[in-house]
């Protein structure tokens, strides 16, 4: 990627995107989280946030501290790519109870696709998956990785709300909800880890750059699990970390 091909997008008085391509693919997703360390470590004077996502990397920052010209500047300056800034990864294990009142479109997805729900489990279960931005919701991560039996388009009648936890899938994409929202994704399983926890030190659970892997529990266990996370001692199994 040449550095020619970067965008900067004005966002907002206080935002600067940063575009480093067009496509959704794990390489350009690294290079994104690339600068976003590059950033991290460059602790530039000014910046507030910096929020990775498929394809670019949005800055907020403090316009009495730093001008939008200069911080243009300073990230045209960072060497990151020559450089390979190390992505620090970590595989996290996702418990997800399927089916019944947790993923009551598990039946229907696997009607669609003339599979058997358990088909359904296996497939979702099995799938290696990158979360690639956090938004839409505090803690809402976008993951890839779905396998591609199982790629569905959206419901034509989004639900007004559905519950903290849902693990659905959309398009080609899966997800893992933090809140209770409105979605139009196809609800599969529930997981009882708290994507967003405002009670704990780190209140995200996930990041840009992880990797998921679903493990399928028993409605009990759901239960079981969620009074753990309802007292803020719930975690994800941390497979690795690099």
């Amino acid at each position: 990627m040449s550095p020619t091909s970067i965008r900067f997008l004005t966002a907002g008085d206080a935002g600067l995107t940063v575009e480093l391509g067009n496509a959704v693919s794990p390489e350009l997703n690294d290079e994104v989280l690339r600068l976003d360390g590059a950033l991290a470590a460059a602790d530039i004077a000014g910046i507030v946030a910096v929020v990775p996502t498929y394809r670019s990397l949005l800055i907020q920052y403090d316009s009495a501290v730093i001008t939008h010209e200069d911080l243009i500047a300073r990230v045209r300056a960072l060497d990151w790519r020559a450089a390979k800034t190390a992505i620090h990864r970590r595989r996290l294990i996702v418990p997800v109870a399927y089916g019944g009142a947790h993923g009551i479109d598990l039946d229907e997805v696997a009607r669609r696709h003339q599979l058997t729900t358990e088909d359904v489990i296996r497939l979702h279960s099995s799938g290696d998956y990158r979360i690639y931005m956090i938004g839409f919701a505090p803690g809402f991560a976008y993951l890839g990785g779905l396998p591609a039996t199982l790629h569905t388009p959206r419901r034509r009648d989004p639900r007004a709300m559905t519950p903290a936890g849902s693990v659905s899938i959309g398009g080609i994409q899966a997800a893992i909800a933090s809140l209770a929202f409105p979605s139009g994704w196809h609800l599969l399983g529930r997981t009882p880890l708290r994507g967003f926890d405002p009670r704990r030190e780190q209140p995200f659970m996930f990041r840009a750059g992880d990797r998921i892997r679903f493990a399928s529990i028993s409605h009990a266990e759901f239960d079981r699990l969620a009074e753990l996370a309802e007292a803020g001692t719930l975690t994800a199994e941390l497979e690795f970390e690099s």
